[in-house]
């Protein structure tokens, strides 16, 4: 009984030592918004479109991978990631220190700083927000920023941009905070432009834009964040990156 015991516990502790057979990665489950444009928005058919979904195929097609896109509010994005709803986030996510305690992180695919926008005329100083009302994406590093480095203001957060531009637009806010990507072309790009504008310094300290954008996956899958990593090298050394970035943007953003 007693060999009958060693037997069983020496089975244990060897197979215990056995590394874990690691992943294929042939078939990849993505988390997108599919509601921050130009990265990602969602077609009248249900499909979604944009920077974020073509860089997220083109990663597929550079790992040979088979790639389903699952959308996901932003308040949620991270907690389905770590309920295994997905395998990785590509939804222009800020790398960031509070981010890099739930989630490991490729390495950066951009780099945007922050903006604000304002009224045309509106001559508001962006140093001395004190009393102003200013709209942001919820849990985003606008938010971030808007709550902890700026003294006085009055800040509204949204689930999504288009209901902070709604609301720009009604004059509720006096500001919007947000990626100066998504500001360009989301906002001042379509029908904001004719009566709204850029205005103040773009904010790119690190502290508070994070390290760029990367791509999220849970801790214990490095192999993928290391099959990503290739794979964002080899589009950007190939021209695929670059392709991409001119359907866009006119102008660098990694």
């Amino acid at each position: 009984m007693i060999k009958r015991l060693f037997a069983i516990g020496a089975t244990v502790v060897a197979m215990a030592a056995t590394p874990a057979m690691a992943k294929d990665w042939d078939k990849i489950r993505i988390g997108v918004e599919g509601a921050y444009p130009p990265f990602s928005q969602t077609n009248p058919d249900g499909s979604v479109t944009g920077f974020d979904i073509d860089i997220a195929n083109a990663l597929c097609d550079a790992l040979k991978a088979e790639c389903t896109m699952v959308k996901q509010d932003w308040d949620g994005i991270i907690p389905a990631l770590l309920a295994r709803k997905y395998d990785a986030i590509i939804a222009s996510m800020s790398i960031t220190e509070e981010r890099k305690q739930k989630v490991d992180f490729t390495d950066k695919y951009s780099t945007p700083p922050l903006a604000f926008v304002a009224k045309k005329g509106a001559g508001i100083d962006t140093m001395n927000l004190k009393g102003k009302m200013v709209g942001v994406q919820r849990s985003t590093i606008a938010d971030t920023y808007i709550s902890n480095a700026v003294e006085g203001v009055n800040v509204k957060r949204y689930g999504t941009q288009d209901e902070a531009y709604l609301d720009m637009k009604s004059e509720r806010l006096d500001l919007l905070l947000a990626d100066v990507f998504v500001l360009t072309d989301g906002f001042l790009g379509k029908d904001g432009g004719d009566a709204y504008e850029l205005t103040g310094d773009s904010i790119t300290d690190a502290k508070w834009v994070g390290e760029g954008i990367g791509i999220a996956v849970r801790k214990k899958d490095n192999d993928l964040t290391g099959k990503l990593n290739a794979a964002i090298k080899q589009i950007r050394a190939d021209g695929t990156y670059e392709k991409i970035r001119a359907k866009y943007f006119p102008f660098e953003i990694y």
